[in-house]
């Protein structure tokens, strides 16, 4: 098998992982189904991040297109990333927001397994909503379509690979849970998958007509959300899980929306 083969089928694997997008089995691909071996992922993962902003960016892209206004587009593109991902990094968030309550960290784990969302969760979901369409709206009001479409595209790539950041430098918090059973990456390996998101965020950027300043400020602002959620997970609950992932995953986009609005004009 060709290595372009390979890269094809490590690509399925994260859409497939990552969203409920229909991908089907390339014909080379032994077994559509068969569980991925996450470490080798990992190089994929920027360019899975694009693909799934892809509906995201064409909503909001039509919709300003026949004038619905930034607000309505917003909300109609962040709703498209929602029912894309089928809310994964959501849930995520809203489970490592619940076990704030807990006193003990066995007690957090055991409130992040629970399927019922509780006050500090419903809180963040809201939250994390209400800055993304809201960041998403005032850089449609300040940029042209094309800028906004970049914008996305990039949260979308860098985002997800920010939310690798747990998984990479902390070994798992329970042993029978979903980041045990996947694997840990290498820390070279993740350097690596950085410096691809690096570099998809700059050739975005620059199509986009984003300003440098910018550009930098995203890379920077999503690694330090990344970061923080790490060191987070560390403190919080002594390692590291799916959830803090998506949490993390989450944080990084608002913290990179952000950061490129803070250098346009209003």
């Amino acid at each position: 098998m060709s290595a372009w083969q390979t890269a094809a089928i490590d690509l399925a694997h994260c859409v497939r992982f990552y969203s409920r997008l229909p991908v089907p089995a390339l014909p080379w691909e032994q077994d559509a189904h068969a569980p991925p071996s996450f470490p080798r992922l990992l190089r994929m993962i920027p360019v899975a991040g694009l693909v799934l902003g892809l509906l995201p960016a064409a909503v909001l892209g039509l919709a300003l297109l026949i004038d619905l206004g930034p607000w309505l587009a917003a909300t109609l593109s962040v709703a498209a990333m929602v029912l894309t991902t089928g809310a994964l990094h959501e849930d995520g968030l809203a489970d490592t927001a619940d076990s704030i309550g807990g006193t003990t960290r066995e007690k957090r784990l055991e409130i992040m397994r629970d399927s019922r969302i509780g006050a500090f969760g419903a809180s963040a979901l809201f939250l994390s909503l209400s800055l993304r369409i809201g960041a998403l709206a005032a850089l449609a009001s300040r940029v042209d379509g094309g800028a906004v479409v970049a914008a996305i595209l990039i949260t979308a790539s860098l985002s997800r690979t920010a939310g690798l950041m747990p998984l990479v430098f902390l070994a798992p918090a329970r042993r029978d849970g979903m980041s045990q059973s996947v694997g840990q990456p290498a820390r070279s390996t993740f350097w690596r998958v950085a410096g691809i998101g690096a570099a998809l965020t700059v050739v975005l950027g620059a199509l986009g007509g984003l300003p440098a300043a910018g550009i930098l400020l995203m890379l920077m602002l999503s690694g330090l959300a990344g970061l923080a959620l790490t060191r987070f997970a560390e403190r919080h609950l002594g390692g590291q899980t799916g959830d803090i992932a998506g949490a993390a995953q989450q944080v990084a986009e608002i913290a990179a929306l952000i950061g490129l609005l803070t250098v346009l004009p209003s």
